[in-house]
């Protein structure tokens, strides 16, 4: 079985850099040191957010952010739609006992008043 072989981020942020020069194609960097397109695309990317030993772009930088956001609103949804529910749940449960765990302005200044 044959070794998987291991690039050097010096190679690895030349390579990108020589893609982002312009200079030679895609193709025939790829074909040049037989690596496959899918792989020099992931070190852009590396490269972008600043993984090659090299300071991160403002773009990498703000996709990151922009990952970063996303993930963070989907939980925020996730949980607000659970508590929704767990709520609707708890006022369905209530509304069969006839109590309710929601005061209104009036009830609450009542208590209040009955506490003085």
């Amino acid at each position: 079985m044959r070794k998987a072989r291991t690039f050097t981020p010096e190679f690895k942020r030349e390579m990108v850099e020589e893609l982002l020069s312009g200079t030679t194609r895609p193709a025939q960097l790829c074909r040049r040191h037989n690596i496959s397109s899918g792989l020099l695309y992931y070190w852009k990317k590396q490269y972008a957010l600043g993984k090659l030993s090299n300071e991160a772009t403002q773009e990498g930088a703000l996709l990151d952010r922009i990952n970063k956001l996303e993930q963070m609103l989907g939980k925020l949804t996730l949980e607000n739609e659970f508590l929704k529910k767990a709520l609707q749940n708890v006022l369905r449960r209530e509304g069969r006992n006839g109590h309710s765990l929601l005061l209104t302005k009036t009830s609450f200044q009542a208590s209040r008043e009955d506490v003085s």
